[in-house]
Protein backbone atom coordinates (compact mmCIF):
# COMPACT_ATOMS: atom_id res chain seq x y z
CA UNK A 1 0.00 0.00 0.00
CA UNK A 2 2.95 2.36 0.52
CA UNK A 3 2.58 5.36 2.79
CA UNK A 4 -0.89 5.36 4.38
CA UNK A 5 -0.88 9.10 4.95
CA UNK A 6 -1.04 10.41 1.38
CA UNK A 7 -3.40 13.06 0.04
CA UNK A 8 -4.94 11.36 -3.03
CA UNK A 9 -8.24 10.26 -4.48
CA UNK A 10 -8.73 6.65 -3.42
CA UNK A 11 -6.24 6.84 -0.57
CA UNK A 12 -7.13 4.83 2.54
CA UNK A 13 -5.97 6.67 5.64
CA UNK A 14 -7.74 4.98 8.56
CA UNK A 15 -10.51 2.60 9.63
CA UNK A 16 -12.95 2.37 12.51
CA UNK A 17 -15.66 0.25 14.07
CA UNK A 18 -18.26 0.47 16.85
CA UNK A 19 -18.30 -2.69 18.96
CA UNK A 20 -20.20 -4.25 21.86
CA UNK A 21 -18.16 -5.35 24.91
CA UNK A 22 -16.00 -2.30 24.32
CA UNK A 23 -13.61 -2.72 27.25
CA UNK A 24 -12.93 -6.34 26.33
CA UNK A 25 -12.36 -5.37 22.70
CA UNK A 26 -9.90 -2.62 23.61
CA UNK A 27 -7.93 -5.11 25.73
CA UNK A 28 -7.99 -7.67 22.91
CA UNK A 29 -6.59 -5.30 20.31
CA UNK A 30 -4.06 -3.74 22.67
CA UNK A 31 -2.74 -7.19 23.58
CA UNK A 32 -2.76 -8.62 20.05
CA UNK A 33 -1.21 -5.58 18.35
CA UNK A 34 1.31 -4.79 21.07
CA UNK A 35 3.76 -7.66 20.57
CA UNK A 36 7.52 -7.61 20.13
CA UNK A 37 10.29 -5.68 21.83
CA UNK A 38 9.29 -2.52 19.96
CA UNK A 39 5.50 -2.66 19.48
CA UNK A 40 4.12 -0.95 16.39
CA UNK A 41 0.94 0.08 18.23
CA UNK A 42 0.38 1.81 21.54
CA UNK A 43 -2.13 0.58 24.13
CA UNK A 44 -4.55 3.33 23.06
CA UNK A 45 -4.43 1.79 19.53
CA UNK A 46 -2.63 4.74 17.98
CA UNK A 47 0.47 3.92 16.00
CA UNK A 48 3.93 3.84 17.55
CA UNK A 49 4.37 7.59 17.11
CA UNK A 50 0.97 8.41 18.56
CA UNK A 51 -0.87 9.03 15.28
CA UNK A 52 -4.51 7.84 15.15
CA UNK A 53 -4.99 5.16 12.49
CA UNK A 54 -7.79 2.88 13.74
CA UNK A 55 -10.74 3.82 15.92
CA UNK A 56 -12.51 1.38 18.25
CA UNK A 57 -15.70 2.94 19.59
CA UNK A 58 -18.52 1.67 21.80
CA UNK A 59 -21.66 0.42 20.06
CA UNK A 60 -24.10 3.07 21.25
CA UNK A 61 -27.64 3.52 19.93
CA UNK A 62 -26.32 5.96 17.32
CA UNK A 63 -24.25 3.21 15.72
CA UNK A 64 -26.61 0.23 16.09
CA UNK A 65 -27.34 0.13 12.36
CA UNK A 66 -23.70 -0.13 11.39
CA UNK A 67 -22.46 -3.66 10.63
CA UNK A 68 -19.77 -5.28 12.74
CA UNK A 69 -17.01 -4.71 10.21
CA UNK A 70 -13.86 -2.68 10.14
CA UNK A 71 -14.75 0.23 7.84
CA UNK A 72 -11.91 1.85 5.89
CA UNK A 73 -12.01 5.61 5.33
CA UNK A 74 -11.40 6.27 1.64
CA UNK A 75 -10.70 9.70 0.17
CA UNK A 76 -12.92 10.75 -2.76
CA UNK A 77 -13.17 13.85 -4.92
CA UNK A 78 -16.84 14.56 -4.06
CA UNK A 79 -18.54 12.85 -1.11
CA UNK A 80 -22.11 13.70 -2.20
CA UNK A 81 -21.55 12.49 -5.76
CA UNK A 82 -19.85 9.27 -4.63
CA UNK A 83 -22.62 8.50 -2.13
CA UNK A 84 -25.31 9.00 -4.76
CA UNK A 85 -23.40 6.89 -7.25
CA UNK A 86 -23.12 4.06 -4.71
CA UNK A 87 -26.89 4.04 -4.21
CA UNK A 88 -27.52 4.17 -7.95
CA UNK A 89 -25.28 1.13 -8.40
CA UNK A 90 -27.10 -1.02 -5.84
CA UNK A 91 -25.34 0.01 -2.63
CA UNK A 92 -26.84 1.63 0.46
CA UNK A 93 -26.18 4.77 2.45
CA UNK A 94 -26.10 4.17 6.21
CA UNK A 95 -24.97 7.58 7.47
CA UNK A 96 -24.21 10.93 5.85
CA UNK A 97 -22.57 13.80 7.69
CA UNK A 98 -23.06 17.37 6.48
CA UNK A 99 -21.94 20.78 7.73
CA UNK A 100 -24.24 23.68 8.65
CA UNK A 101 -24.42 24.70 5.00
CA UNK A 102 -25.53 21.23 3.94
CA UNK A 103 -22.22 20.31 2.34
CA UNK A 104 -21.28 16.64 2.56
CA UNK A 105 -18.38 15.91 4.92
CA UNK A 106 -18.43 12.12 5.09
CA UNK A 107 -20.67 9.11 4.50
CA UNK A 108 -20.85 5.46 5.51
CA UNK A 109 -21.92 3.16 2.69
CA UNK A 110 -22.57 -0.51 1.94
CA UNK A 111 -21.61 -1.98 -1.40
CA UNK A 112 -23.92 -4.55 -3.08
CA UNK A 113 -22.07 -7.36 -1.25
CA UNK A 114 -22.80 -5.79 2.15
CA UNK A 115 -19.23 -4.60 2.71
CA UNK A 116 -19.14 -1.33 4.68
CA UNK A 117 -16.82 1.57 3.98
CA UNK A 118 -16.58 5.26 4.69
CA UNK A 119 -15.82 8.08 2.28
CA UNK A 120 -14.29 11.44 3.12
CA UNK A 121 -13.00 14.37 1.05
CA UNK A 122 -9.37 14.26 -0.05
CA UNK A 123 -7.36 15.38 2.96
CA UNK A 124 -5.11 18.41 2.23
CA UNK A 125 -1.44 17.41 2.09
CA UNK A 126 -0.58 19.92 4.83
CA UNK A 127 -3.02 18.19 7.20
CA UNK A 128 -1.27 14.83 6.88
CA UNK A 129 1.25 13.68 9.52
CA UNK A 130 4.84 14.57 8.56
CA UNK A 131 6.53 11.91 6.45
CA UNK A 132 10.08 12.62 7.60
CA UNK A 133 9.94 9.64 9.97
CA UNK A 134 10.23 7.27 7.02
CA UNK A 135 9.29 3.65 7.58
CA UNK A 136 9.20 4.04 11.35
CA UNK A 137 6.52 6.72 11.12
CA UNK A 138 4.11 4.39 9.35
CA UNK A 139 5.07 1.09 10.99
CA UNK A 140 1.81 0.93 12.91
CA UNK A 141 -0.54 1.64 10.00
CA UNK A 142 -2.90 -0.28 7.77
CA UNK A 143 -0.49 -2.43 5.76
CA UNK A 144 -3.05 -3.50 3.15
CA UNK A 145 -6.75 -3.72 2.49
CA UNK A 146 -8.69 -6.15 0.34
CA UNK A 147 -12.19 -7.40 -0.32
CA UNK A 148 -13.01 -10.97 -1.37
CA UNK A 149 -16.35 -11.53 -3.13
CA UNK A 150 -17.99 -14.03 -5.51
CA UNK A 151 -18.41 -11.43 -8.27
CA UNK A 152 -15.12 -9.57 -8.26
CA UNK A 153 -15.70 -8.08 -11.72
CA UNK A 154 -18.90 -6.27 -10.71
CA UNK A 155 -17.36 -5.21 -7.42
CA UNK A 156 -14.28 -3.86 -9.19
CA UNK A 157 -16.49 -1.74 -11.40
CA UNK A 158 -18.61 -0.52 -8.47
CA UNK A 159 -15.56 0.90 -6.71
CA UNK A 160 -14.09 2.34 -9.89
CA UNK A 161 -17.24 4.41 -10.29
CA UNK A 162 -17.84 5.25 -6.61
CA UNK A 163 -14.30 5.90 -5.36
CA UNK A 164 -12.47 6.80 -8.56
CA UNK A 165 -9.96 3.97 -8.39
CA UNK A 166 -8.32 2.68 -11.55
CA UNK A 167 -7.46 -1.01 -11.93
CA UNK A 168 -4.41 -3.20 -12.36
CA UNK A 169 -4.89 -6.92 -13.01
CA UNK A 170 -3.05 -9.37 -10.75
CA UNK A 171 -2.60 -12.76 -12.41
CA UNK A 172 -3.72 -15.69 -10.24
CA UNK A 173 -4.04 -19.45 -10.65
CA UNK A 174 -5.85 -22.21 -8.83
CA UNK A 175 -7.09 -25.71 -9.63
CA UNK A 176 -9.76 -24.18 -11.87
CA UNK A 177 -7.23 -22.37 -14.03
CA UNK A 178 -5.89 -18.86 -14.44
CA UNK A 179 -7.79 -15.72 -13.47
CA UNK A 180 -7.12 -12.14 -12.37
CA UNK A 181 -7.68 -10.40 -9.07
CA UNK A 182 -7.39 -6.61 -9.00
CA UNK A 183 -5.21 -3.95 -7.47
CA UNK A 184 -7.26 -0.78 -7.09
CA UNK A 185 -5.02 2.20 -7.78
CA UNK A 186 -5.33 5.63 -6.21
CA UNK A 187 -5.12 8.94 -8.01
CA UNK A 188 -1.31 8.78 -7.91
CA UNK A 189 -1.29 5.41 -9.66
CA UNK A 190 -0.16 3.51 -6.57
CA UNK A 191 -2.05 0.48 -5.18
CA UNK A 192 -4.56 1.42 -2.49
CA UNK A 193 -6.55 -1.81 -2.03
CA UNK A 194 -7.39 -5.16 -3.61
CA UNK A 195 -10.57 -6.77 -4.91
CA UNK A 196 -10.33 -10.57 -5.05
CA UNK A 197 -12.34 -13.51 -6.32
CA UNK A 198 -13.60 -15.88 -3.63
CA UNK A 199 -11.43 -18.71 -4.94
CA UNK A 200 -7.91 -20.06 -4.60
CA UNK A 201 -6.06 -18.66 -1.60
CA UNK A 202 -9.04 -16.41 -0.81
CA UNK A 203 -11.69 -19.11 -0.75
CA UNK A 204 -14.08 -18.91 2.24
CA UNK A 205 -13.06 -15.41 3.33
CA UNK A 206 -15.99 -13.16 4.37
CA UNK A 207 -17.13 -10.45 1.90
CA UNK A 208 -15.96 -7.55 4.08
CA UNK A 209 -13.12 -5.08 3.74
CA UNK A 210 -10.24 -6.92 5.39
CA UNK A 211 -7.74 -4.57 7.00
CA UNK A 212 -4.21 -5.94 7.41
CA UNK A 213 -2.52 -4.63 10.54
CA UNK A 214 1.24 -5.19 10.93
CA UNK A 215 2.62 -6.55 14.18
CA UNK A 216 6.18 -6.93 15.41
CA UNK A 217 5.80 -10.60 16.42
CA UNK A 218 3.11 -12.37 14.40
CA UNK A 219 3.42 -15.76 16.12
CA UNK A 220 3.03 -14.16 19.55
CA UNK A 221 0.12 -12.06 18.31
CA UNK A 222 -1.69 -15.21 17.16
CA UNK A 223 -1.06 -16.84 20.52
CA UNK A 224 -2.65 -13.81 22.18
CA UNK A 225 -5.61 -13.91 19.77
CA UNK A 226 -6.51 -17.34 21.11
CA UNK A 227 -5.73 -16.47 24.72
CA UNK A 228 -7.94 -13.36 24.61
CA UNK A 229 -11.00 -15.11 23.16
CA UNK A 230 -10.46 -14.60 19.44
CA UNK A 231 -10.14 -17.19 16.68
CA UNK A 232 -7.43 -17.73 14.09
CA UNK A 233 -9.41 -18.46 10.91
CA UNK A 234 -6.60 -18.99 8.43
CA UNK A 235 -2.80 -18.86 8.39
CA UNK A 236 -0.95 -18.17 5.14
CA UNK A 237 2.64 -19.28 4.64
CA UNK A 238 5.24 -18.74 1.97
CA UNK A 239 6.90 -21.49 -0.05
CA UNK A 240 9.56 -21.77 2.67
CA UNK A 241 6.93 -22.25 5.38
CA UNK A 242 7.31 -18.75 6.80
CA UNK A 243 4.11 -17.28 8.24
CA UNK A 244 3.16 -14.38 5.95
CA UNK A 245 -0.22 -13.32 7.37
CA UNK A 246 -3.26 -14.64 9.19
CA UNK A 247 -6.99 -13.94 9.14
CA UNK A 248 -8.52 -13.72 12.59
CA UNK A 249 -11.82 -12.95 14.31
CA UNK A 250 -11.94 -10.86 17.46
CA UNK A 251 -14.11 -11.89 20.44
CA UNK A 252 -17.28 -10.33 18.96
CA UNK A 253 -16.76 -11.95 15.55
CA UNK A 254 -15.15 -9.12 13.57
CA UNK A 255 -12.72 -10.26 10.86
CA UNK A 256 -9.33 -8.73 10.11
CA UNK A 257 -5.84 -9.84 9.13
CA UNK A 258 -2.48 -9.59 10.85
CA UNK A 259 0.81 -9.37 8.98
CA UNK A 260 4.45 -9.32 10.07
CA UNK A 261 6.22 -5.97 10.20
Amino acid sequence: MGNTFVSRVGGVISADIAVPEHEREVRFYARVLGTGDEPLWREDLMNNLGTPVIGLGARTAEYERLPLQWMPHIQVADVAASAQRAVDLGGRELMHGKDDQGRSQWAVLLDPNGAAFGIIPVVPAEAMPPADGGAAARAGCIAWLDLTVPDALATRDFYRKVVGWSVQDVEMKDAGGRYADFNMLGGDGQPAAGVCHARGVNRDLPPVWMIYLPVADLAESLRRVRAEGGVVIKEMRGSDGTLTCAVIQDPVGVSLALAPK
